[in-house]
């Protein structure tokens, strides 16, 4: 029985080495470079989001529930979010086709 368990485990083994492997992008390629996010947590109503591209942002927040909280296309670096009652959300900022998803806690 060992014998059997050894012979399948070598052939699984051999199979999976031999398929081809996905070419995968690296995750620093489609991150921002220099993101910042602060202050976090917040305790006013103001979030600054800065970049070394400074350029126009899509920023998404989400609820713990994964409901879309807020959206809001920025030029600057400030996003208000005086609207948000405090919590922890998911904050999702896209600029020039990449994108970053970092935590935001709001007391």
């Amino acid at each position: 029985m060992k014998i059997l368990y050894l012979t399948s485990f070598l052939l699984i083994s051999v199979w999976g080495y031999g398929q081809d492997n996905a070419t995968l992008v690296s995750a620093s390629s489609q991150e921002i470079p220099n993101f910042k996010l602060y202050p976090n947590p917040v305790y006013g109503d103001a979030v600054y989001i800065s970049s070394d591209y400074n350029d126009t942002k899509l920023v998404t927040v989400y609820d713990v529930l994964g409901e879309v909280v807020l959206t809001d296309r920025i030029s600057t670096n400030t996003l208000n979010i005086s609207q948000l009652v405090p919590g922890v959300y998911v904050l999702q900022v896209t600029e020039r086709q990449k994108s970053m998803t970092r935590k935001l806690v709001v007391k």
